[in-house]
């Protein structure tokens, strides 16, 4: 294996009915329509393999960025795929006031699984490849437009519900259990890391609940089987990727778990050198709080960019082995947000897959619209995509 030519590392995201690949010169979102046909849309992307944006801890923050940046045009752009096929189907249906009740019904029930989506569309988020890449984006000017604000919504969500919440739980657990912890102490960090973790499966299996949801973590499953397959140099089909763990190392869930733990590191050293360099805050243990509260929140990309670091020798090294011990924590927690998807969607996975690898090859082809096929035989009797290396 050794012997063999090195090649871009693939990174991923499942979105509504679909999955986005990115490598570092290239990125392709497929979805699947509910007439069965399969839309893909792909560019070429701008690798950046040297400078500030690639040197370690930079890069972490880079990288996040750009995922919540591309993700979230990504997810916008399957979501709208998925909204036209509902209105197609319900213009199709009997008319009247009885269909306008149910289609309001429908816009209510996708506007309170928005964020869910969200949310799950970050949990599902694999790591980028090495390279960082910039590019103006899947979708143009107007998934620019739409993703960028669809992007701020889930972060501000992410720091209230991963931030605030554990702090006030740990609060709540300090003073139910009489600890009289002082809130930068490293006690009241463990507490509130425990608290972030439990905060985050709870939410995830909640979430999971949720129909629309559910698919996606089918479509991430499906995901994860497909990089596998191609990280083992077997043959892109589905039979090859039926076979693969839906488990992956660098995937977002595990980068979740990991940031839980290495905020409490992170925060007991922060809490000691405030407590030992600045004055106790007046206002009582309410002001302390808030006070502390937003003093991390200087630290969550310094938190974001060492999770990163770690993640990526995890995944290079403690894939095989004793060592394999470190990944289980994250595992455990991917088992909520995969599940075993469907050969139809496995199909769609490896056709996201197959379009960022013919790109990454050709990437001074011009940018074309967005390709519509049939079923996915045609689309691998394409002699493009049909070509991706195995």
């Amino acid at each position: 294996m050794s012997d063999q030519p090195a090649r871009p590392y693939i990174g991923g995201q499942a979105v509504i009915e679909g999955v986005m690949m990115r490598s570092p010169s290239s990125v392709a979102i497929v979805c699947r329509r509910r007439s069965g046909e399969l839309v893909v849309r792909e560019q070429p992307m701008t690798a950046i393999s040297k400078g500030p944006r690639t040197w370690p801890f930079v890069r972490g923050v880079a990288t996040l960025v750009e995922s919540l940046r591309l993700g979230s045009q990504a997810l916008r752009w399957s979501a709208d795929l998925y909204e036209q096929d509902l209105s197609a189907e319900e213009a199709a249906s009997a008319k009247g006031p009885a269909s306008k009740r149910s289609s309001a019904g429908q816009a209510s029930g996708a506007t309170l699984t928005s964020l869910a989506l969200s949310m799950a569309a970050i949990a599902t988020q694999d790591a980028e490849p090495a390279q960082i890449s910039g590019s103006p984006g899947a979708g143009g000017a107007d998934g620019k437009k739409r993703g960028g604000g669809m992007g701020v919504i889930p972060i501000l969500f992410a720091v209230l519900l991963f931030v605030a919440a554990p702090q006030a739980g740990a609060e709540l657990v300090n003073k139910l259990l009489g600890l009289e912890l002082e809130v930068t102490s490293p006690g009241f960090q463990a507490i509130t890391g425990v608290a972030k973790l439990a905060i985050v499966v709870t939410y995830l299996l909640l979430i999971r609940q949720i129909s629309e949801v559910r698919r996606v973590f089918q479509y991430h499953g499906a995901e994860h089987k497909a990089i596998s397959t191609y990280e083992a140099r077997e043959a892109l089909e589905v039979e090859n990727a039926r076979r693969k763990t839906a488990m992956h190392p660098r995937c977002g869930t595990t980068f979740l778990v990991m940031v839980a733990l290495v905020s409490i590191v992170v925060f007991s050293v922060a809490g000691a050198s405030l407590a030992a360099f600045l004055p106790k805050l007046p206002g009582g243990r309410f002001v302390e709080s808030v006070g502390f509260f937003l003093m991390k929140l200087p630290f969550l990309p310094l938190i974001a960019a060492v999770t990163f670091e770690i993640q990526r020798i995890f995944a290079r090294y403690c894939t095989t082995g004793p060592l394999r011990a470190l990944l289980w924590p994250g595992f455990l927690v991917q088992k909520i947000t995969t599940a075993e998807p469907e050969d139809a969607q496995l199909e769609v996975a490896l056709a996201s897959l197959r379009a960022t690898l013919w790109r990454e090859e050709s990437v001074a082809a011009p940018a074309q619209p967005d390709r519509v096929f049939e079923d996915y035989s045609k689309l691998l009797a394409d002699p493009g995509y049909a070509g991706a290396p195995g």
